[in-house]
């Protein structure tokens, strides 16, 4: 089976062609090389995944026929643990950073809030 069919399959990503670029740029390494889409895998072949931030070390298990629903495309690989450690670590903190910053307000102040501002301005002179 070719290497971005089984992706595609696997549900990493949505087209095909998203698979396709993700191989042709780098994103996707063959037994820890990099390689092309048309590249054919095998049980017990190992990819290394990058999608933004999060990165996945699996093995290869099955070559599906068709797509499947992801609680079936789960079952195509297998993932090593300090893969999922690193990956939810990674989770982790960004969902801390995000935590962390300011909520923007994207509203212009209504009636009160104007009247606050105007308030909190006149005692600051």
């Amino acid at each position: 089976m070719r290497l971005d069919k089984w992706l595609w399959a696997a549900r990493f990503f949505k087209t095909r062609a998203l698979a396709t670029e993700a191989v042709n740029g780098g994103k996707v390494h063959l037994h820890g090389q990099r390689t092309k889409p048309g590249k054919e895998v095998k049980e017990g072949t190992r990819l290394r995944i990058h999608k933004g931030s999060l990165e996945w070390n699996i093995t290869v298990e099955v070559l599906p026929k068709q797509r499947r629903p992801a609680k079936e495309a789960v079952t195509f690989y297998s993932e090593s643990e300090e893969s999922i450690n690193a990956r939810e670590k990674v989770i982790a903190e960004e969902k801390a950073i995000r935590a962390a910053m300011p909520v923007p307000t994207d509203h212009r102040p209504n009636k009160k809030e104007r009247r606050q501002i105007h308030r909190f301005k006149r005692i600051e002179k």
